[in-house]
């Protein structure tokens, strides 16, 4: 499911970008499997055509997509290199300062997101 929040400070296209590049990686969205068009993600998220379509370009470029011409884009077989530490430790703390205000905004503690990060790597490594 890709979702942008237009509250956050995160810009809606470092966000779609995320979104699309998360469900890639944990196996939502697979090899061959065509996205959405750039107008009915816009309309579905109720964002800017132009936003979609710069991110599809990104992504395309990164060789993330591939997009036929009247048929769609497509997601590609790639092994994407992961970014560089400095990049990942940015937007890992991103993640995280979303995380905990999205929970404390529901009144779920630090200690309990932690306790379910640690119950879920322990279920993971199993």
């Amino acid at each position: 499911m890709i979702r942008v929040d237009p509250a956050s400070p995160t810009p809606l296209y470092a966000q779609l970008e995320r979104a699309i590049r998360a469900e890639i990686a944990a196996g939502r969205m697979a090899v061959g499997d065509q996205l959405p068009t750039v107008r009915q993600l816009a309309v579905d998220l109720r964002i800017n055509a132009n936003t979609v379509a710069r991110v599809y370009a990104g992504l395309e470029r990164d060789g993330v997509v591939a997009t036929r011409r009247g048929v769609g884009t497509f997601i590609c077989d790639v092994n994407t290199p992961p970014a560089p530490a400095r990049d990942r430790e940015r937007e890992l703390r991103l993640m995280v300062d979303t995380l905990l205000a999205d929970a404390g905004a529901i009144g779920i503690t630090y200690p309990e997101v932690l306790r379910h990060l640690e119950a879920r790597r322990a279920r993971e490594t199993r």
